[in-house]
């Protein structure tokens, strides 16, 4: 199985007609992913690759029939409205992948999303990818690269892939594949201070995942998703073998790790104290990177 998306899912993309809409749009469809509509104010009427372009998300349920997941490339200013826009319009799932989104404006979108009974991914994220399934953002580059970088689910050497980072997550599902582990979910939980899917929830959703055997997790300094994940753990809400790297080591408190959301403030989000947090809930987390494979079969074995 997999989790958030599958190939049955159907998408839209809002901001089809430019560059990133467009290209994105095109790794999608040759994946396998049911992109169904796009929606550019203006521009209803016309096709990109074949799909109808709409001025409304309403528009386009109204229609084409349900939607399931809206993928957002809008500029970071109009990523608010555009969100809100398919939330309102009964969009169950939004995967926001543009950076530099305000802060407020990603509480405004939380706030309408739980209003509604949504969820997004996001903001400044990859996406998410369902290997032998779909996609639904930028993951892989191109589809021919997603297809051999990324294992399908093996029995019993399954493991989802939630990260903080964007290009780690394609990173340690390559390593993954290559080592003959297979993979359910590859999930970019974004790497904005403020986000809508973390770590814990994707872990959540991986648990209930019969066909996820074990979770990979790549965190940062900074917040307290790791230490959210590994109270879950402590009280058996996580039971799967959790296998992490936490990057930023070698960061002091002021320092920022590649992402808004990876700085250490006041003394909270530190390496060690995630580390520390993870072990004692018995996570394996590993020292170094290069290590992320062999510990990972090795808890499948």
């Amino acid at each position: 199985m997999s989790i958030l998306i599958d190939q049955h899912k159907r998408v839209l993309v809002q901001g089809i007609t430019g560059r990133e809409g467009r290209a994105r749009t095109a790794l999608m469809r040759e994946y396998g992913t049911q992109v169904v509509a796009g929606c550019t104010p203006g521009k209803g009427g016309q096709q990109v690759q074949g799909v109808p372009v709409f001025n409304t998300v309403a528009d386009a349920a109204r229609d084409l029939g349900v939607v399931d997941i809206s993928v957002v490339f809008v500029p970071a200013a109009g990523v608010k409205d555009a969100a809100i826009e398919a939330i309102e319009a009964g969009v169950g799932l939004l995967v926001l992948v543009p950076d530099r989104v305000p802060v407020w404006d990603t509480i405004e979108i939380a706030a309408a999303a739980k209003d509604n009974g949504a969820s997004f991914v996001g903001p400044n994220t990859l996406g998410v990818l369902s290997p032998g399934k779909a996609v639904v953002g930028m993951i892989g580059g191109r589809a021919a690269s997603a297809r051999q970088w990324f294992n399908e689910p093996r029995p019993g050497r399954t493991v989802g892939v939630v990260s903080r980072s964007g290009g780690m997550t394609s990173s340690c599902g390559y390593y993954l594949s290559r080592a003959g582990v297979g993979l359910s979910t590859l999930t970019h939980v974004g790497g904005d201070s403020l986000v809508g899917l973390r770590i814990p929830d994707v872990a959540e959703l991986l648990e209930a995942d019969p066909q996820t055997d074990a979770i990979v997790v790549f965190g940062e300094i900074g917040g307290s998703q790791e230490e959210h994940l590994a109270r879950l753990m402590e009280c058996g809400q996580i039971t799967k073998p959790v296998i992490a790297y936490i990057g930023g080591a070698a960061a002091t408190e002021g320092t920022r790790f590649s992402h808004a959301g990876a700085i250490i403030e006041g003394g909270r989000g530190t390496h060690a104290a995630k580390v520390k947090a993870l072990r004692k809930a018995g996570a394996r987390v590993v020292e170094s990177f290069g290590d992320l494979p062999e510990a990972t079969l090795s808890m499948l074995s």
